[in-house]
């Protein structure tokens, strides 16, 4: 039995082919263009991300020597608040999707029901409110403001959402969508007279999104796990564009290439960072794991009751089984991490590869002062500071690439360090073994770092593929193939080799450094 796993990132579009064991037998990538058409601003194009998915899961299929419907079940995992809108007829976007780091919506406008609409706020009773029903906080991050935004900024979008014209997604539902048939299946189903939807006949599209997706949009309900019709009114999306909202193991729908082939159901779908929690084992209350990717993602398992944060943290669904109670968990976001060192690379010329970034700084004992503090679309978690702005303190002509190679790894601890600080004041565990994943994980220099600046394990698996293997493993248990997620192998464990004082040291200069990214403000 197989099971492919498709994973939609930031940066790129992956699929793995696995066994019903776990064994990977296929796999292919394809990176995508980033759009960013003025500051803070950052778009995808959502034709090309299908189009790379469907070369994706074609060359893993070849590299296995497989065909589609020798898959019995498809996972899907995907960068998540990124939002999608879309003509149902044409499935053409209307604008490019809205990615998550993007800024454009912080002060996006709200509609309290008088007629007149004011600005959404992040303190006091806003923020209350929104973090007690929705787990998230009312700034740039969710997808919510940004389909509103998509609907007032594109000509005749609002008109078109109020016809039933448009569907609206995160990149899960816009997948899931077009792997189900898309504008085909749904002019086929007019065509024959509205056959698809009265008898039911398999692969017709799929509008659906799951639990996990959903709880990042500033619309779910994290208690109902369902659409909260007063925050659609009021941030302005029309209930009636959103998908449907499933558990994250079932069926979504199903594939079919061709006339006479099998159909290949999609079982499974989890946001990327519940995706690595899952994959990673994180299934009982305390489990927590950090993503080290394009940004640094922390979620820490709480069990069946949301748990919600005094210190900057969000609230989110890990995950759901078809017919059980959620699973909850609170997360830190931090907007960059891996994408610091890419600015390296591509802006700076600093360095060649990510690879030589570990290289240039194991050069040297010490980042010779420099703190840098990547504020690009400003500061998540635990800080929420949208104004901050990047900064690089300390220079002097004793500095060259090697410090500030090492400083970059630096700010990537530092910044985990407080999201670690802060989950542990709103769960009162201490984190003393940190599980991590991520590209950047490979970096052994940087997980030592790591371990030295939190003074606590870190944990790594030799399979550092958690997040795809989680899509595997939920669209396995989805199908019923398996009962459990995959196993990841052995761990590689860091131990803390710093001493205290050096420890106290690096933080101060962070804390002073960030005071500076504020003063830009």
């Amino acid at each position: 039995m197989y099971i492919a796993a498709i994973d939609q990132g930031t940066t790129s579009t992956r699929c793995f082919i696995t066994t019903d064991e776990g064994e990977v037998v296929g796999t292919a990538q394809f990176e995508h263009e980033q759009i960013m058409p003025r500051e803070g601003w950052v778009e995808h194009d959502p034709q090309e991300i299908w189009g790379n998915t469907r070369r994706a899961i074609t060359e893993a299929l070849v590299e296995a020597d497989l065909e589609l419907e020798d898959l019995d079940a498809v996972g899907v995992t995907n960068q998540r608040e990124t939002a999608v809108i879309w003509d149902k007829h044409t499935g053409k976007p209307i604008y490019n999707a809205i990615v998550w780091q993007d800024t454009r919506t912080e002060n996006f406008p709200i509609n309290r029901g008088d007629g007149k609409k004011k600005t959404a706020t992040r303190s006091g009773e806003d923020k209350e409110r929104y973090l007690r029903t929705t787990g998230l906080l009312a700034n740039s991050y969710p997808a919510g403001p940004k389909w509103a935004w998509i609907l007032d900024n594109v000509e005749g979008a609002r008109e078109q959402a109020e016809r039933g014209d448009l569907l609206a997604g995160t990149i899960d539902t816009w997948l899931i969508w077009n792997l189900t048939g898309g504008a085909r299946a749904v002019r086929r189903g007019m065509k024959e007279g509205g056959m698809f939807d009265r008898l039911g006949i398999r692969g017709r599209a799929q509008h659906v999104t799951d639990v996990t997706n959903a709880s990042r949009t500033l619309l779910m309900d994290l208690e109902t796990l369902e659409w909260d019709d007063d925050l659609c009114q009021e941030i302005g999306v029309p209930r009636e564009i959103l998908p449907e909202i499933r558990p994250s193991f079932g069926l979504f729908g199903t594939m079919r290439r061709r006339k006479g082939s099998r159909d290949v159901p999609i079982t499974g779908v989890l946001g990327d960072q519940q995706a690595a929690l899952f994959g990673q084992g994180c299934l009982d209350v305390g489990d927590a794991k950090m993503t080290y990717g394009t940004g640094l993602f922390m979620l820490l398992n709480t069990g069946a009751e949301p748990q919600f944060s005094d210190h900057g943290m969000l609230t989110t669904v890990a995950y759901q089984n078809k017919g059980e109670a959620p699973v909850y968990a609170l997360e830190g976001s931090v907007a960059v991490g891996g994408s610091l060192i890419q600015w390296l690379r591509d802006q700076l010329g600093i360095i060649s590869s990510a690879e030589e970034s570990e290289r240039l700084a194991a050069e040297v004992d010490s980042s010779g002062g420099v703190v840098i503090v990547p504020a690009f679309s400003g500061l998540f978690a635990p800080r929420w500071r949208p104004d901050a702005r990047g900064v690089m303190t300390g220079l002097t002509r004793f500095v060259d690439k090697r410090h500030i190679a090492r400083a970059a790894l630096e700010a990537t601890c530092l910044q985990t360090r407080e999201v670690v600080a802060a989950m542990e004041k709103d769960s009162d565990i201490a984190v003393e073994r940190l599980r991590v994943d991520g590209g950047m994980t490979a970096n052994s220099l940087l997980m030592q770092m790591q371990a030295d600046i939190l003074d606590s394990a870190v944990v790594r698996p030799d399979n550092m593929e958690t997040t795809v293997m989680g899509a595997a493993s939920a669209a396995g248990i989805g199908a019923g193939l398996i009962e459990k997620p995959f196993s990841l192998g052995g761990d590689t464990i860091w131990e803390n080799t710093m001493a205290g004082p050096e420890r106290d040291r690096l933080v101060w200069q962070w804390d002073a450094a960030v005071e500076r990214s504020l003063d830009l403000a």
